[in-house]
């Protein structure tokens, strides 16, 4: 089983936006970071959890911890309907970030994932580092 945690960052919302992730694969410490000059909390942390994800080629067992509700909830909760609803929520209106969240949707089923969610900024050393990791990018970016 292979521990990743991920992490997005924003300075401004949106503005400038950064995404860290941690990968914890045998020992070994996998970091990985990146972002976007224009762009919103929900699509770093979604983009986090994307990169996490495109790092495997092959089937893996991933467990994948985020303090974002709204990513842990996106997957396993509402996905589904809007994927029936033709990527409509339940009150019709277009999904927002719909190409990412179909992007997450056809990577996931390439491994066995497992989404446990945390709480941010409460001294959990890897998603403080995954935290680290999104807010480089923000400030050299500044």
């Amino acid at each position: 089983m292979i521990n990743i945690y991920t992490d997005g960052a924003c300075s401004g919302n949106p503005g400038i936006g950064g995404w860290g992730v941690v990968i914890l694969d045998n020992n070994k410490e996998i970091l990985l970071n990146g972002g976007n000059q224009h762009t919103t909390n929900n699509k770093m942390e979604l983009t986090a959890a994307i990169k996490a994800l495109e790092y495997f080629e092959i089937k893996k067992d991933l467990v994948i911890y985020t303090d974002s509700k709204y990513v842990k909830d996106g997957i396993e909760s509402w996905i589904k309907n809007w994927k029936n609803n033709g990527w409509r929520t339940s009150t019709k209106k277009l999904v927002k970030n719909k190409e990412l969240w179909m992007k997450i949707d056809t990577l996931i089923n390439k491994h066995n994932v497992k989404w446990k969610w945390v709480k941010g900024h409460a001294g959990l050393k890897f998603n403080e580092k995954a935290d680290e990791l999104a807010r480089k990018y923000i400030e050299s970016s500044n």
